[in-house]
């Protein structure tokens, strides 16, 4: 793709920070945002960074009607002696890509969104929070545009990243949480969407989130959809459980998302010799083993909790209590070293953090 210059325009009017110490997730936006907009006859062009504002769209845009839209999350984070890093970003670009292809949106430059990302991060630099377990999330988005009611493809798109910074995504923050196994509504199936990030598969989570939300639980454990016997993942993570000794999570079938956190938690547990399998796992089966006592621990993974211990699950109305509902040693250890390696706490031996240029 042809080198394109990334034009700046600079808010006049810059808004109050908000109380770092006191963050809610996805609230608070930052002073200016990136955008990009695709035709046929152009492509991707017109890359800029602008004060951050509203949108104006016509009523009939595709992403309104046909939900023909991808988007990422992943984080900024400030290090102990100031640095500001990213954490694996080219992977969540390639993700992005990966779900383009499933909505047919045509694929962004990767590198040139990695160096927006960079630019925008460098203007907004003050913006990045400093307050233990704070950062800067990160939400690149992709949206149909074209006003057309025929169900097709949109040949007009807006690529654009926002910015907010944040706290704990769980009020629980490393505490465990409670979960609640969904049997009524699905999320996905296989061939399915369930795969791309997509915001019709969360859509399709906010009934059931809504439903057990009132009793207390802060997710939903999604079984595949067509037995409903199978674990998927919770709704904002993938998740893992240690069985006997061994950790066992949910093999990638097509509509389980493939999570940038998920694949840093295998490579970890397999640096330090711990057994780690990649394969279908019944509910059923977790039942059996809360029963027989080898059912260990639980916990999800994701870019806005990072680890998310899981101290009960709820299936069939009967709860399973995990670990005396306590944060076990793998997912405290899994937490201590993602968040060292995110914030410079502790060495990376993978390569995975980017440290970005603020000159």
């Amino acid at each position: 793709m042809k080198v394109q210059t990334i034009n700046v325009e600079y808010t006049k009017n810059h808004k109050p920070k908000p109380d770092w110490k006191n963050l809610e997730f996805g609230r608070v936006f930052t002073d200016h945002m990136f955008s990009m907009d695709y035709t046929e006859e152009k492509g991707w062009h017109d890359p800029q960074i602008v004060p951050y504002q509203n949108l104006t769209l016509n009523p009939a845009a595709i992403t309104f009607h046909y939900g023909q839209t991808v988007f990422e999350g992943l984080k900024a984070y400030v290090t102990a002696n100031g640095d500001v890093q990213l954490f694996r970003p080219e992977k969540n670009f390639t993700r992005l890509n990966h779900s383009n292809d499933r909505l047919c949106i045509p694929h962004i430059d990767e590198e040139l969104a990695l160096e927006a990302l960079k630019k925008l991060l460098t203007i907004e630099k003050d913006w990045i929070p400093t307050e233990e377990g704070t950062s800067l999330y990160i939400r690149p988005f992709i949206i149909a545009t074209e006003p057309y009611l025929g169900v097709a493809p949109s040949k007009q798109y807006k690529f654009m990243i926002i910015l907010s910074p944040v706290g704990a995504y769980y009020k629980e923050g490393i505490n465990p949480v409670k979960i609640a196994v969904e049997n009524k509504y699905v999320r996905a199936v296989l061939g399915g969407t369930g795969e791309a990030k997509t915001a019709g598969n969360y859509a399709a989570s906010l009934m059931a989130q809504e439903i057990v939300e009132k009793d207390g639980f802060a997710q939903v454990l999604w079984l595949d959809g067509v037995e409903k016997k199978y674990i998927e993942e919770v709704g904002s993570m993938n998740v893992f459980f240690k069985i006997n000794g061994e950790i066992i999570t949910p093999k990638l079938n097509g509509s389980i998302l493939d999570g940038v956190t998920r694949d840093s938690v295998i490579q970890l547990l397999k640096s330090w010799d711990i057994p780690i399998v990649e394969r279908r796992i019944a509910m059923r089966e977790i039942a059996e083993a809360h029963e027989n006592g080898t059912l260990e621990e639980a916990f999800g993974t994701g870019t806005a909790a990072v680890i998310s211990p899981i101290g009960q699950l709820t299936w069939e109305e009967k709860d399973y209590t995990i670990n005396d509902g306590k944060t076990g040693k793998i997912a405290r250890k899994l937490y201590d070293t993602l968040t060292g390696i995110q914030y410079g706490k502790v060495e990376d031996p993978f390569n995975w953090t980017i440290k970005v240029d603020m000159e």
